[in-house]
């Protein structure tokens, strides 16, 4: 990975180095909120603020991921992958063992570069021609300096883009993928949210050998007419009639597994969130959350004569002036 393509995290999400689990989670959770793809349709710039915000949380979150990341900067995937047992290079690989802890790599424009110079170091005799990772694939003098003849490319992960309408994503489903070579069935947990990533093993790109590295999958709802996500809580809005908000009322509310009776209460106001315990969304940890149901209400556009009459009734009668609470601010540029 060339500098220029380096991805530094934290400034990516905001916080600094030394920031806790917890607030990295939180911090997360505010951003994702401003540039989630349902808060801003159509916008591009914000979709890949949104993927971007999300593949740092995803680095920074995992105790390991980060620990690599810390340590190896933008070489992070790459030496994590020479740590693995059999991975032909440092840590771990049997042969020359190479500690890379404390080591500058800014130095090198990409990985190979570093591998070159290390492998030069040994001044290796009687090599054969290397590969693109600095490798020698043959000569005697190599094997006799390291060990390094069994060495071999290591796999590749890949990503792919995963819709599901909000049923699917509520419920969990199997999905039958098809990856060119083979069909797989993924099955995806419910509860599902935009940015949600399912890994699948060993289904990313094989090496030489036939290593093959994972599938990410991302996940992306299709919107709903109904319900929206707010942070973790699921809400939708729900018109009342203007007699329901003053005299209170029991309505239907929809709800993902079907109709509830919910409680109005006398007196509420057009913009008032009302919460629905155990009625949203599901939480693979947490069990399920809430449903908040946000109240406006809503005027007759065609009221009949009789319902005219009584408003006027009303109007008559009325002992309240809804605005008089701002009648204090006229003319305070005047």
């Amino acid at each position: 990975m060339a500098s220029t393509d380096f991805k530094d995290y934290y400034q990516i999400l905001g916080v600094g180095k030394t920031a806790s689990e917890a607030d990295i989670k939180k911090q997360f959770r505010k951003l994702a909120l401003k540039y989630h793809p349902d808060k801003n349709p159509g916008d591009k710039a914000a979709e890949e603020k949104f993927k971007e915000i999300s593949e740092a949380y995803e680095v920074l979150s995992d105790p390991e991921k980060r620990k690599k990341y810390d340590q190896f900067g933008r070489y992070w995937q790459q030496a994590g992958a020479a740590g693995q047992p059999g991975g032909g290079y440092g840590p771990g690989n049997a042969g020359v063992g190479v500690d890379f802890g404390g080591f500058d790599f800014s130095q090198y424009g990409n990985f190979d570069e570093f591998i070159n110079e290390l492998l030069g170091r040994f001044n290796t005799p009687g090599g054969g021609p290397r590969t693109s990772y600095g490798y020698s694939t043959g000569g005697p003098g190599f094997n006799d300096f390291g060990g390094f003849g069994n060495a071999q490319a290591p796999a590749g992960d890949r990503e792919a883009t995963l819709q599901l309408n909000l049923a699917e994503a509520f419920r969990g489903v199997e999905k039958r993928l098809n990856l060119g070579e083979e069909m797989v069935t993924v099955r995806i947990p419910a509860g599902a949210k935009n940015g949600s990533r399912v890994r699948v093993k060993g289904k990313g790109m094989a090496n030489p050998y036939g290593q093959r590295g994972d599938l990410y999958l991302n996940l992306q709802l299709t919107s709903h007419p109904f319900f929206q996500f707010e942070g973790d809580n699921l809400v939708c809005e729900l018109a009342i009639a203007p007699d329901e908000a003053v005299l209170g009322a029991d309505i239907d509310v929809p709800t993902p597994d079907g109709m509830v009776r919910m409680k109005v209460p006398a007196g509420v106001k057009s913009g008032q969130s009302l919460r629905l315990k155990g009625k949203g969304w599901p939480n693979p940890k947490q069990g399920r959350g809430d449903q908040l149901v946000r109240l406006v209400i809503t005027a007759p556009k065609n009221p009949s004569a009789v319902e005219r009459e009584c408003y006027e009734k009303i109007r008559a009668q009325r002992t309240e002036n809804p605005r008089q609470a701002v009648e204090k601010y006229a003319n305070l540029f005047g």
